[in-house]
C-alpha cells in the first residue's frame, strides 16, 4: 500500500512538472529567439522609409559569441563586455510592436528592425569615451534596461530600441543585458545568471554617475527587476543608493519577485526619494507560471494587495484592465501604445508629472 501511495504521488509530481514544463514552453518575455544583428542591413532602403536610427549602449555580462553571426551569446562572462549597436526602425512601424524579420526574409530595414552598425569596445576606458560624448551631446539624461528571462541578446536589443523609439526618449540608452540563456527551459540557469549579474549593474550605474549623466533613470522587466532591486539593496547597505543623487525614476514592470523578497529588499533600502513604479496586472500568466515553480507563492508583479506595497513608498499602478498584444500579458509596458508614450512622457520631465497620484491616474484611464 506504502509502495503504490508512493508511485501515485510521483505520477502527480511528474504531472505538475510536465503541465509546467509545457507551459513554459509556450511563454517567456522575449518571443523569437532568431540571432541576426550582425550584417543583418544589407539590403538599401530611401530615407523616407526609415522612421528612426538609435544607437543603443550596451554593457553585459554575456561572454563573445565564437559564432561569426552573433554578438554575444547565453554563456556567462566574469567581466563585463561593451558594445554599441545602432539599429534602424522601419517606416511601416506600429507603436508597440518589434517587426522582426523571420527566416527566409530579405534583410530589409523599410520592412524590419535591422542593425545598421555593431561596434564592440576592448576596454571599459574606450566604452566611457564614447558613452561620456553621447550622454554629453543628449543633455545628460541616461535610461538603463534590464531585460527579463527568457531573453536573447538581439531580442534585448530590438526591445529596447523599440521602447526608446516608441517613447520618444531624447537621452542616452543603455542596456544592461544579464547572461540569459534564451531558452524557456532555462528558468533556473536564468536566475543564477541574473544573481551573478548583481555586483557588474552596480559597476555599470557607478560608472554612469562618474560620466556626464545628471539623471539616471532604471526600467527593468520581470526577472530583470529582481537584478534591479538586489543592485539598489546594495548600493544601500554601501551608504550611496542613489548615485549621488543622480538616480531618477525607477520603473518595475511586471515585476518577477518574491513579494516577501521585495518587502526586504525596500526595508533595507528604506523609501525612495524618487518615484519607484511597480507596473503590476493581476492577468499576468507568464508571473503565475512562476509562481507555481515558486511554490505556490505570489510574485510582486500580480500581486492583488496594491495598498500593502504602497505602504513600503512605492507608486503601485494596476494595469489589469489596460490591453497588450502578448497572449501572457507579460509585456504590456512596451507592446501598449499609450502606456509607452506615456512612461516616455515621464522620463522625459526632470521632475515627472505633477504628483504621484497623477501618474497612477493618467495610466488608469487606459483600462477604461
Amino acid at each position: 500500500m506504502g509502495r503504490l501511495a508512493r508511485v501515485g504521488i510521483s505520477k502527480v509530481h511528474l504531472k505538475t512538472f510536465l503541465v509546467v514544463t509545457f507551459a513554459l514552453l509556450v511563454a517567456g518575455c522575449a518571443g523569437p529567439q532568431t540571432q541576426e544583428l550582425l550584417g543583418s542591413a544589407v539590403v538599401a532602403a530611401p530615407v523616407t522609409e526609415i522612421a528612426g536610427n538609435h544607437s543603443i549602449f550596451i554593457a553585459t555580462t554575456r561572454k563573445k559569441s565564437d559564432d561569426p553571426n552573433k554578438v554575444f551569446d547565453g554563456e556567462r562572462s566574469a567581466t563585463l563586455n561593451y558594445a554599441r549597436v545602432s539599429v534602424t526602425v522601419p517606416g511601416v512601424h506600429q507603436a508597440g510592436q518589434i517587426e522582426r524579420r523571420s527566416r527566409g526574409k530579405s534583410n530589409d530595414p523599410a520592412k524590419y528592425f535591422m542593425a545598421s552598425e555593431v561596434v564592440g569596445y576592448d576596454t571599459q576606458p574606450q566604452f566611457s569615451s564614447a558613452l561620456n560624448a553621447d550622454i554629453a551631446a543628449r543633455g545628460g539624461r541616461v535610461m538603463v534596461f534590464v531585460h527579463g528571462y527568457n531573453t536573447g541578446f538581439d531580442a534585448a536589443v530590438y526591445r529596447v530600441t523599440q521602447l526608446v523609439h516608441d517613447s520618444g526618449y531624447p537621452g542616452t540608452p543603455v542596456l544592461f543585458s544579464w547572461a540569459s540563456g534564451a531558452r524557456t527551459t532555462d528558468y533556473v540557469y536564468d536566475k543564477e545568471s541574473a544573481s551573478a549579474a548583481r555586483d557588474q549593474l552596480e559597476v555599470t550605474l557607478r560608472m554612469l554617475q562618474q560620466s556626464g549623466a545628471r539623471r539616471i533613470d532604471i526600467v527593468a522587466h520581470s526577472m530583470g527587476t529582481w537584478v534591479t532591486m538586489e543592485t539598489l539593496r546594495q548600493m544601500a547597505i554601501s551608504g550611496d543608493r542613489d548615485l549621488g543623487g543622480k538616480l531618477g525614476d525607477v520603473v518595475l514592470a511586471s515585476p518577477d519577485i518574491d513579494v516577501d523578497v521585495f518587502k526586504s529588499q525596500m526595508r533595507r533600502y528604506g523609501k525612495p526619494d524618487k518615484p519607484f513604479i511597480l507596473l503590476l496586472s493581476d492577468d499576468d500568466r507568464a508571473l503565475r507560471l512562476s509562481g507555481m515553480i515558486a511554490g505556490s507563492r505570489p510574485r510582486v508583479g500580480d500581486y492583488k494587495d496594491a495598498a500593502d506595497l504602497a505602504s513600503y513608498g512605492v507608486t503601485v499602478v494596476d494595469l489589469s484592465k489596460v490591453k497588450g498584444t502578448d497572449s501572457f500579458n507579460h509585456t504590456k509596458f512596451a507592446d501598449n501604445p499609450a502606456l509607452v508614450k506615456m512612461i516616455g512622457q515621464r522620463l522625459r520631465e526632470d521632475d515627472g508629472f505633477a504628483s504621484d497620484r497623477e501618474v497612477t491616474d493618467r495610466i488608469s484611464l487606459l483600462g477604461q
